[in-house]
């Protein structure tokens, strides 16, 4: 009875469990998805290869159901998951054929029973290099592409087979307190390959310096700490790795993708339908749809990151002054900012873009201008909180300067707050942006950004709704992992969750 109770529970502790269950409902989903999509009922026909998508995605569902339930036989049978289930997963693995990000990753993952954050990092590293060479392998249908295209996808595919070599040297090398000193050599490696603007090759590479260089445990640990809460979190890592995903093929997309396509005029192809050559089809200028929400995206995680930047250091600093100093001068920072925030922030943005023009910088400056107040809150009430501490008293009594005392004991001890608020206002500067463009108060029409995409596709809705689908898909799938990965800091971050 005993032992049953403990199986029982080794279930209920499992991290494993809870994934493979949230791979297999995820996949279902898609899986309906593509069902649907795959007859048309307007005119009665089915589309091949979006049934084939179903066919592919279902049999992938299945497998991962026929994984959980062994899964749940093995805990509640032994307390642990056994070998022979564990190699299943390798099967799962070509489940990345079908672009199916979350049946790979949970492959990945059961694969290896040792988890570490450097497991992880090299697996979505690995994951969105790939993703990054299929998004740009697209442009091979079109009738031209880019002079760089051949020796970037040369070099994108030599980057991908080295993050696959690292994954598994991590896998067999890296355990959770050290590395090998030798290894400091391929992080240095890893950290180039970050220049594509995948920014896991980037954790990658800090962390196994962290391991192989520094003999400070304490510090290993709360990184391990942290990172396991987040990948403890699937949604705040799927939501990471959209986010990274979006921001690499900004990056690499200079190199692999025509820059024309997406702003100048084709009259020979205006509304065409999604192909292989134009899979997400032409607007209403023939411009390619899926180029210019490719393009779109630097624009909006430009915006997005400058405008939540800008106000969470000056709010920040103003907040860390006024908390951390007497009434008067508390009252004089916070009444001014009060007025500021008296005002909505898109009526202040939408008077300033109209005062000084529609450009990608005085957007900027538009949404940041109304944030600064909400930044400045948050944190005023961290350091009134941290001022009180007695590490803080102890350095007063040692003579330390007000402004050392602010930006060296206070002011690290307030940031884990505004970290969380930074990612989950992010998402809202996105939409913020997509709305103003909308508005036609963005940036400019012709460039391409989602705003702007989407308010051409609004008018096409009933004939061709794909012009209107796809931009908003984008903003709301960024949105989306925005707040989830926002989630995952807040309870990574907040010492009350432990």
């Amino acid at each position: 009875m005993e032992e049953k109770l403990n199986n029982r529970h080794a279930l209920v502790i499992s991290k494993e469990y809870p994934q493979a269950n949230f791979t297999w409902i995820i996949s279902l989903i898609i899986s309906v998805l593509f069902l649907l999509n795959s007859f048309s009922f307007k005119t009665g026909e089915m589309k091949p290869f979006v049934f084939a998508l179903f066919i592919a995605y279902l049999a992938t569902t299945l497998l991962q159901l026929f994984i959980t339930w062994r899964m749940k036989r093995d805990l509640l049978s032994t307390g642990e998951i056994r070998v022979g289930t564990r190699r299943i997963g390798y099967i799962q693995l070509l489940s990345l054929l079908t672009g199916n990000v979350f049946a790979a990753a949970f492959a990945f993952n059961i694969v290896n029973k040792r988890k570490t954050p450097e497991y992880s990092f090299a697996v979505y590293m690995f994951l969105t290099q790939l993703f990054v060479i299929a998004i740009s392998a697209m442009n091979m249908f079109k009738p031209y592409v880019t002079d760089t295209f051949p020796l970037a996808m040369v070099i994108l595919l030599g980057i991908a087979v080295f993050h696959l070599a690292v994954l598994i040297v991590v896998a067999k090398s890296v355990s959770e307190t050290n590395a090998p000193r030798s290894i400091a050599v391929l992080a240095v490696i890893v950290l180039l390959t970050a220049v594509t603007g995948n920014l896991f090759a980037l954790l990658l590479g800090w962390s196994l310096l962290l391991k192989s260089m520094s003999n400070d445990r304490s510090r290993i640990l709360k990184w391990n700490v942290m990172w396991e809460k987040i990948t403890r979190n699937s949604m705040a890592v799927l939501g990471m790795f959209f986010i990274i995903l979006m921001f690499a093929i900004s990056v690499v997309s200079q190199f692999t993708f025509d820059y024309a396509l997406a702003v100048e005029n084709d009259y020979g192809n205006i509304l065409q339908s999604p192909s292989l050559a134009y899979p997400f089809g032409t607007d209403n200028f023939g411009r390619d749809v899926f180029s210019r929400i490719v393009f779109g995206a630097r624009i909006s995680l430009l915006v997005g990151f400058a405008s939540t930047i800008i106000p969470a250091v000056i709010g920040g600093f103003l907040g860390g002054i006024a908390g951390y100093y007497s009434n008067r001068t508390d009252n004089i920072i916070m009444r001014l900012l009060d007025v500021l925030y008296a005002i909505p922030g898109i009526l202040l943005a939408i008077a300033i873009i109209a005062a000084f023009g529609a450009n990608t910088t005085n957007l900027i400056i538009a949404l940041s201008v109304g944030s600064i107040p909400t930044y400045a809150r948050t944190m005023r009430a961290n350091v009134l909180m941290v001022s009180n501490y007695d590490f803080v008293d102890s350095a007063r009594a040692l003579g330390t300067s007000d402004l050392s005392i602010i930006f060296k004991q206070v002011v690290p001890n307030s940031l884990a707050p505004m970290i969380v608020k930074s990612t989950l206002t992010i998402g809202g500067a996105v939409i913020a942006t997509s709305s103003l463009s909308f508005l036609g108060l963005g940036v400019e029409p012709h460039i391409p950004e989602w705003g702007n995409i989407l308010r051409i596709g609004s008018t096409y809705l009933e004939s061709h709704s794909y012009l209107a689908v796809f931009p908003g898909l984008a903003i709301i799938l960024l949105v989306l992992s925005f707040n989830f990965l926002g989630d995952g800091l807040r309870d990574a971050l907040d010492p009350r969750l432990d």
